[in-house]
Protein backbone atom coordinates (compact mmCIF):
# COMPACT_ATOMS: atom_id res chain seq x y z
CA UNK A 1 0.00 0.00 0.00
CA UNK A 2 2.88 2.62 0.55
CA UNK A 3 3.47 1.56 -3.05
CA UNK A 4 0.85 3.05 -4.03
CA UNK A 5 0.53 5.74 -2.16
CA UNK A 6 4.02 7.26 -2.88
CA UNK A 7 3.20 6.55 -6.69
CA UNK A 8 -0.08 8.79 -6.23
CA UNK A 9 2.40 11.20 -4.67
CA UNK A 10 4.75 11.82 -7.46
CA UNK A 11 1.87 11.89 -9.50
CA UNK A 12 0.04 14.35 -8.14
CA UNK A 13 3.74 16.77 -7.62
CA UNK A 14 3.83 16.09 -11.76
CA UNK A 15 0.43 17.36 -12.11
CA UNK A 16 0.56 20.28 -9.55
CA UNK A 17 3.81 21.12 -10.84
CA UNK A 18 2.46 21.37 -14.24
CA UNK A 19 -0.61 23.40 -13.79
CA UNK A 20 1.24 25.80 -12.07
CA UNK A 21 4.24 25.99 -14.16
CA UNK A 22 6.68 25.88 -11.31
CA UNK A 23 7.75 24.57 -8.21
CA UNK A 24 5.71 27.15 -6.15
CA UNK A 25 3.47 24.12 -4.57
CA UNK A 26 2.91 22.97 -0.53
CA UNK A 27 3.36 19.54 -0.20
CA UNK A 28 -0.26 20.13 1.33
CA UNK A 29 -1.65 20.68 -2.48
CA UNK A 30 0.24 17.50 -3.50
CA UNK A 31 -0.97 15.69 -0.82
CA UNK A 32 -4.78 16.58 -1.32
CA UNK A 33 -4.30 16.24 -5.23
CA UNK A 34 -2.92 12.65 -4.23
CA UNK A 35 -6.09 11.74 -1.37
CA UNK A 36 -3.48 11.73 1.21
CA UNK A 37 -2.81 13.80 4.11
CA UNK A 38 0.16 16.29 3.77
CA UNK A 39 1.03 14.39 7.01
CA UNK A 40 1.13 11.36 5.17
CA UNK A 41 3.28 13.00 2.77
CA UNK A 42 6.25 13.66 5.08
CA UNK A 43 5.65 10.92 6.61
CA UNK A 44 6.66 8.64 3.25
CA UNK A 45 8.94 11.64 1.70
CA UNK A 46 10.43 14.37 4.43
CA UNK A 47 9.57 17.52 3.08
CA UNK A 48 9.31 18.96 -0.17
CA UNK A 49 12.51 18.71 -1.80
CA UNK A 50 12.53 14.95 -1.34
CA UNK A 51 9.15 14.95 -2.86
CA UNK A 52 10.21 16.81 -5.81
CA UNK A 53 13.73 14.83 -6.35
CA UNK A 54 11.59 11.23 -5.72
CA UNK A 55 9.62 12.91 -8.68
CA UNK A 56 12.36 13.65 -11.09
CA UNK A 57 14.17 10.31 -9.91
CA UNK A 58 10.86 8.52 -10.49
CA UNK A 59 11.20 9.96 -14.54
CA UNK A 60 14.91 8.99 -14.77
CA UNK A 61 13.80 5.65 -13.85
CA UNK A 62 10.53 5.46 -15.97
CA UNK A 63 12.99 7.19 -19.20
CA UNK A 64 15.70 4.49 -18.27
CA UNK A 65 13.11 1.50 -18.04
CA UNK A 66 11.96 2.35 -21.61
CA UNK A 67 15.30 3.20 -23.25
CA UNK A 68 16.82 -0.29 -22.24
CA UNK A 69 13.78 -2.22 -23.09
CA UNK A 70 13.91 -0.10 -26.78
CA UNK A 71 17.81 -0.56 -26.65
CA UNK A 72 17.49 -4.49 -26.05
CA UNK A 73 15.38 -5.03 -29.11
CA UNK A 74 17.53 -2.72 -31.96
CA UNK A 75 19.11 -4.98 -33.93
CA UNK A 76 22.03 -2.40 -35.54
CA UNK A 77 23.20 0.98 -34.70
CA UNK A 78 20.55 3.20 -36.23
CA UNK A 79 18.04 1.32 -35.17
CA UNK A 80 19.67 1.93 -31.35
CA UNK A 81 19.69 5.37 -32.07
CA UNK A 82 15.74 5.32 -32.87
CA UNK A 83 15.63 3.35 -29.71
CA UNK A 84 17.13 6.38 -27.73
CA UNK A 85 14.96 8.59 -29.85
CA UNK A 86 11.48 7.09 -29.29
CA UNK A 87 12.57 6.97 -25.56
CA UNK A 88 13.25 10.07 -25.52
CA UNK A 89 9.65 10.70 -26.75
CA UNK A 90 8.08 7.75 -25.73
CA UNK A 91 4.19 8.32 -23.99
CA UNK A 92 5.77 7.73 -20.30
CA UNK A 93 7.82 11.04 -20.85
CA UNK A 94 6.08 13.23 -23.69
CA UNK A 95 2.99 14.58 -22.12
CA UNK A 96 1.46 17.92 -20.78
CA UNK A 97 2.62 17.21 -17.08
CA UNK A 98 5.64 15.85 -17.56
CA UNK A 99 7.16 18.46 -19.97
CA UNK A 100 6.23 21.19 -17.57
CA UNK A 101 8.10 19.15 -14.58
CA UNK A 102 11.18 18.17 -16.87
CA UNK A 103 11.06 22.53 -17.57
CA UNK A 104 11.06 22.87 -13.59
CA UNK A 105 13.61 20.42 -12.92
CA UNK A 106 15.89 21.78 -15.14
CA UNK A 107 15.37 25.26 -13.03
CA UNK A 108 15.79 23.09 -9.81
CA UNK A 109 19.54 22.22 -10.75
CA UNK A 110 20.60 25.47 -10.67
CA UNK A 111 19.54 25.56 -6.77
CA UNK A 112 20.03 22.03 -5.63
CA UNK A 113 23.19 20.16 -6.30
CA UNK A 114 21.30 16.78 -5.82
CA UNK A 115 18.99 18.42 -8.82
CA UNK A 116 21.80 19.28 -10.56
CA UNK A 117 23.53 15.98 -9.96
CA UNK A 118 20.51 13.65 -11.30
CA UNK A 119 20.08 16.24 -14.29
CA UNK A 120 24.49 15.64 -15.01
CA UNK A 121 23.41 11.72 -14.59
CA UNK A 122 20.65 11.94 -17.43
CA UNK A 123 22.91 13.51 -19.52
CA UNK A 124 25.94 11.57 -19.51
CA UNK A 125 23.78 8.10 -19.98
CA UNK A 126 22.19 9.68 -22.81
CA UNK A 127 25.29 11.31 -24.50
CA UNK A 128 27.52 7.47 -23.83
CA UNK A 129 24.21 5.74 -25.68
CA UNK A 130 24.51 8.13 -28.61
CA UNK A 131 27.93 7.83 -28.93
CA UNK A 132 27.84 4.28 -28.53
CA UNK A 133 25.27 3.63 -31.05
CA UNK A 134 27.15 6.23 -33.49
CA UNK A 135 30.56 5.17 -33.02
CA UNK A 136 29.59 2.24 -35.47
CA UNK A 137 28.15 4.56 -38.54
CA UNK A 138 30.45 7.67 -38.39
CA UNK A 139 34.33 8.01 -36.88
CA UNK A 140 35.03 8.69 -33.26
CA UNK A 141 34.85 12.64 -33.12
CA UNK A 142 31.78 12.65 -35.67
CA UNK A 143 30.03 10.65 -32.96
CA UNK A 144 30.70 12.68 -30.11
CA UNK A 145 29.75 15.99 -32.21
CA UNK A 146 26.41 14.47 -33.20
CA UNK A 147 25.43 12.90 -30.34
CA UNK A 148 25.80 16.65 -28.33
CA UNK A 149 23.83 18.45 -31.15
CA UNK A 150 21.24 15.49 -30.74
CA UNK A 151 21.05 15.67 -27.06
CA UNK A 152 20.59 19.33 -27.39
CA UNK A 153 18.09 18.78 -29.70
CA UNK A 154 16.21 16.64 -27.30
CA UNK A 155 16.22 19.38 -24.60
CA UNK A 156 15.44 22.11 -26.83
CA UNK A 157 12.08 19.92 -28.23
CA UNK A 158 10.95 19.53 -24.92
CA UNK A 159 11.95 23.11 -23.96
CA UNK A 160 9.73 24.32 -27.07
CA UNK A 161 7.27 22.27 -26.20
CA UNK A 162 7.10 23.78 -21.99
CA UNK A 163 6.75 27.19 -23.39
CA UNK A 164 3.76 25.85 -26.21
CA UNK A 165 1.95 24.51 -23.25
CA UNK A 166 0.49 22.37 -25.54
CA UNK A 167 2.71 19.67 -26.43
CA UNK A 168 3.07 18.06 -30.21
CA UNK A 169 2.76 14.31 -30.86
CA UNK A 170 5.99 12.11 -30.13
CA UNK A 171 5.60 11.19 -33.84
CA UNK A 172 6.30 14.83 -34.84
CA UNK A 173 8.74 15.30 -32.11
CA UNK A 174 10.77 11.86 -32.88
CA UNK A 175 10.61 13.54 -36.92
CA UNK A 176 13.21 16.22 -35.55
CA UNK A 177 15.39 14.47 -34.10
CA UNK A 178 16.00 11.38 -36.90
CA UNK A 179 15.74 13.78 -39.58
CA UNK A 180 18.86 15.74 -37.86
CA UNK A 181 20.51 12.71 -37.03
CA UNK A 182 20.22 11.33 -40.63
CA UNK A 183 21.50 14.59 -42.69
CA UNK A 184 24.37 14.61 -40.02
CA UNK A 185 25.30 10.84 -40.62
CA UNK A 186 25.19 11.53 -44.30
CA UNK A 187 27.27 14.62 -44.09
CA UNK A 188 30.00 12.67 -42.55
CA UNK A 189 29.35 9.55 -44.85
CA UNK A 190 29.22 11.40 -47.48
Amino acid sequence: MSELRKRALIGAALCEIAERGSLDVTVAQIAGRAGVSAALAHHYFGGKEDLILATMRHLLAEFSSVLVSGLREAPDPRARLTAIVRGSFGREQFHHATISAWLTFYAKALSSEVAAWLLEIYQRRLNSNLVHALRALVPGKDAVRIAESTAALIDGVYLREALKGVPSTPESAIAVIERHIDLEIRAVQA
